[in-house]
């Protein structure tokens, strides 16, 4: 049992988990700091801003460990369910690809029945976990749509090009949903609350379409052969690299615009470095990946990009709580 759970995490790469739990935790961060909204508008009576001064006063955001637990359950078992499934949907392909054939599934090391009952677990355990999330509600009834949406992703590459910025969108939920988790009735109250991990996911968004694209590129000539759908089919190895840069321009372009935004986060010095660092990696890692020469992709798709994502979590919280 200990050799197949082992087999189990190599396969879903466990590791990689920290591309989005530091972005899960930083959105509970800012969730607990930032200031309830003010809704009262200029046409609004005595009477009518009373009545919402009263609602907003029964709002409270406040930390609870318990929160912090069901956000590291749920992050865990929804990555875990939906890189399971997606290890499902592409063993065909993965089988035929040179660079995928040995992995656990199509190498006979890890067994589908297995896989698919982890499968299962996990996305039970993922939606179990938002309980202790009550009374807030709203992410057990956002359970399963968030984890559609993640499993859909695995047949993105089949007709579109476009499955980076899917798979971008994925992660650009773990701001919005750790949000979401610590601030249920408020967004609930006023749905503009979710304005500042939208704009966060919208970055995450952008990072993680562009590091995929500079990852798609070592199957360049298989998904050709294939007829997959790619960033680098469409454009070729060069165009994607570059659209790949635009993206984390576009990113850092977000973060920075993050404080502006919203200053009620007040965000200063201590984060406008951490973004700073953010552009100086990014930068390195489109050094590091030229067309004609791709062998240092895995360098620049996990070691430096998840300096940025732990970083960014633990700059941007030090800026928060000072």
């Amino acid at each position: 049992m200990y050799e197949r759970l082992k087999k189990i995490l190599e396969m879903i790469r466990f590791s990689h988990t920290v591309f989005a739990l530091p972005f899960a935790m930083l959105g509970a961060v800012m969730a607990w700091v930032a200031p309830l909204p003010e809704i009262a508008a200029p046409k609004m009576t005595a009477p009518e801003i009373a009545a919402q001064d009263s609602v907003l006063s029964d709002l409270t955001v406040e930390f609870r460990w318990q929160q912090i637990v069901a956000i590291l359950l749920c992050m865990i078992f929804a990555r875990s369910a939906a890189m399971a499934f997606n290890r499902i949907v592409d063993r065909d392909i993965d089988a035929e690809n040179p660079r995928t054939s040995k992995r656990h599934i199509p190498a006979g090391l890890l067994s589908l029945t297995s896989v698919v009952a982890f499968t299962i677990i996990c996305s039970i355990a993922f939606v179990l976990s938002t309980l202790l999330l009550l009374p807030n509600y709203l992410p057990l009834y956002l359970s399963v749509p968030v984890l559609l949406i993640l499993m859909a992703y695995s047949y993105t590459k089949r007709f579109t090009a476009l499955a980076h910025f899917w798979l971008g969108m994925s992660l650009m939920l773990a701001p919005i949903c750790a949000w979401i988790a610590i601030r249920g009735q408020v967004v609930m109250f006023s749905p503009a609350d979710l304005g500042p991990p939208a704009l966060l996911g919208l970055s995450v968004l952008l990072w993680v379409a562009g590091f995929d694209m500079i990852y798609a590129c070592q199957d360049f000539e298989f998904d050709v052969e294939a007829k997959l759908n790619s960033i680098p089919t469409m454009l070729g190895i060069a165009g994607a690299l570059r659209l790949a840069a635009f993206c984390h321009f576009a990113m850092i372009a977000s973060l920075a615009a993050l404080p502006l935004c919203y200053p009620g986060l007040s965000l200063g010095w201590i984060y406008g470095i951490g973004v700073a660092a953010v552009a100086i990696l990014l930068a390195y890692e489109h050094w590091l990946v030229r067309p004609d020469d791709l062998t240092r992709v895995n360098i620049a798709f996990f070691n430096i990009n998840a300096i940025v994502s732990i970083g960014l979590f633990l700059v941007t919280s030090i800026d928060l709580a000072s």
